[in-house]
């Protein structure tokens, strides 16, 4: 069975920290190209960071840069989003996704900032 099980949202102040991590099963990601999203209420799912089967070459959205990254263990077949310095209007759903061949999501965790 093909999953992605997110895991690590709760809620921080700002300027705080999260890591979340999304657990793969039913296949492997080490081939894949594995993203995170985003949903605030009332908009719409954003993308937030991108990381190629290489492990290289590593996107982000603009409002993120210089503050979240995106990393990978492929022996833990597990995707990570590290997430520094977070700000109101980090508040969302987040989402994982893996693409290649096919496509997955996970359930989404969330994650709020608030004081």
């Amino acid at each position: 069975q093909v999953q992605l099980v997110e895991s690590g949202g709760g809620l921080v102040q700002p300027g705080g920290s999260l890591r979340l991590s999304c657990a793969a099963s039913g296949f492997t990601i080490s081939s894949l190209v594995m993203s995170w999203y985003r949903q605030a209420p009332g908009k719409e799912r954003e993308l937030v960071a991108t990381i190629p089967s290489s492990g290289r070459s590593r996107n982000y959205a603009d409002s993120v840069k210089g503050r979240f990254a995106i990393f990978k263990d492929n022996a833990k077949n597990t995707a990570y989003l590290q997430m520094n310095s977070l700000k109101y209007e980090d508040t969302a759903v987040y989402y994982c996704n893996a693409r290649g061949g096919f496509e997955a999501w996970g359930q989404g965790t969330q994650v709020t900032v608030s004081s």
